[in-house]
């Protein structure tokens, strides 16, 4: 990797423990999505620190700057974006404060996904790549992006531009993950993270007494008839070698025992790897509900609401990537096979910008209790994962953009 050598280990471990310190400002003051105000006027103002012109209210609460290199060259340069997700989520924290004096300060809501340790890591990023911009041409597009837990800060980011100005020729990210041990980093090719699209059906039928059916449509009767119906798409109609979900959390319908209602509302996920999969299933979710309810005299209203797709790696820049986890933790940390994760990200629609690599840093260490799963109140992560997808992420860049 010209350029990197090992003095660059040496330089992650003197910003170790300001990395950690700065995972820990964010964690005490999370933000909800689209809300990230003072997040992003502190990240706004780190950058600024740094001597870049960050950009801020980008897709509404996100963060924007841009660093270019010095390194002198006759070939064409290009522009890599470096994307960190900088949201919380509703839930109130679980840790004993003595335990964790860097718990959230603010009630209901908590950094429980890493995001924390997401801008902590880019952030450190862009001074360890500004003290090394000699070595290095071409740009790099921070990007700290609201609102990835609802699915919708990428897109708004999208739209206001941030990969056409300038064009972006590649794109890496990193989730700090607590399913992969600490000191482990997950790098495939191919898709890695499943798209996710929320299912709403409504089934509607023709209310009436409980103890005279005949004289009803019963939506309750006909919604048990479309779950179950609903499974044989991914059991009957997807290849066996593609995995998929279709599955409902929220039933809603009726008011009485003895009534049988007008309505009954469905919510639901659907997730898959391939696109023509997720293309599939949505179309035949409904038409197999509105078949369904033909046939039990019922009618269905059907939507699509919200949703991304799924996150693909391209192969070379995968590569890249491992190159890079290997040279940090080594070969034997850094497993081959499938990568696959039953969870989404909008890291998605940067991916389908331009060829890149979202890869996963072990966070987990049960020896020390820090175990819980992603979105749990008792979520942490092992800050040993922090110099780890930092080094690996700046030799990333570095061999992306050397010389």
């Amino acid at each position: 990797m010209p350029g990197v050598g090992d003095a660059l280990a040496d330089e992650v471990a003197q910003r170790r423990e300001r990395l950690i310190e700065t995972r820990r400002y964010f964690h005490q003051r999370p933000e909800l999505s689209f809300e990230e105000y003072e997040t992003a006027a502190e990240i706004a103002r780190r950058l600024r620190d740094l001597g870049l012109d960050p950009h801020e209210g980008v897709g509404g609460t996100g963060v924007t700057a841009l660093l270019r290199g010095q390194a002198v060259s006759d070939q064409p340069t290009r522009t890599l974006l470096l994307r960190a997700d900088i949201d919380a989520l509703p839930i109130s924290e679980e840790a004993d404060e003595g335990v964790r004096p860097w718990r959230s300060q603010r009630p209901g809501v908590m950094h429980a996904c890493g995001h924390d340790g997401h801008i902590a890591i880019a952030l450190t990023l862009a001074e360890l790549l500004m003290a090394r911009r000699e070595q290095w041409r071409g740009a790099v597009q921070f990007v700290f992006q609201p609102a990835e837990e609802r699915i919708g800060g990428a897109l708004a980011m999208l739209a206001d531009g941030v990969t056409a100005h300038p064009k972006v020729d590649a794109t890496l990210g990193l989730h700090l993950w607590t399913p992969v041990p600490v000191g482990q980093v997950s790098v495939a090719a191919g898709a890695v993270f499943s798209s996710a699209d929320e299912i709403w059906l409504r089934v509607i039928g023709r209310g009436g007494h409980g103890a005279m059916p005949h004289l009803a449509v019963d939506p309750v009767v006909v919604a048990a008839e479309i779950i179950t119906a609903l499974q044989t798409l991914v059991a009957r109609e997807v290849s066996p070698f593609h995995p998929a979900v279709v599955t409902f959390g929220s039933i809603h319908g009726g008011g009485a025992f003895n009534v049988i209602a007008d309505s009954v509302e469905l919510h639901g996920t659907l997730r898959a790897y391939a696109p023509e999969d997720r293309e599939l299933l949505r179309r035949r979710i409904g038409e197999v509900a509105r078949g369904v309810a033909a046939g039990l005299r019922a009618e269905v209203e059907y939507e699509i609401r919200g949703g991304c797709p799924a996150c693909v790696n391209d192969a070379g820049m995968a590569a890249l990537v491992r190159r890079a986890a290997i040279a940090t933790v080594g070969a034997e940390n850094v497993p081959e096979g499938d990568q696959r994760q039953a969870a989404s990200d909008d890291m998605a629609y940067f991916l389908e910008e331009a060829p890149g690599c979202y890869f996963f840093v072990g966070a987990s260490d049960p020896a020390r209790g820090i175990d819980a799963p992603h979105h749990s109140a008792r979520f942490d992560i092992a800050e040993e994962a922090l110099p780890i997808g930092l080094e690996t992420l700046a030799r990333a860049a570095l061999e992306y953009l050397a010389v």
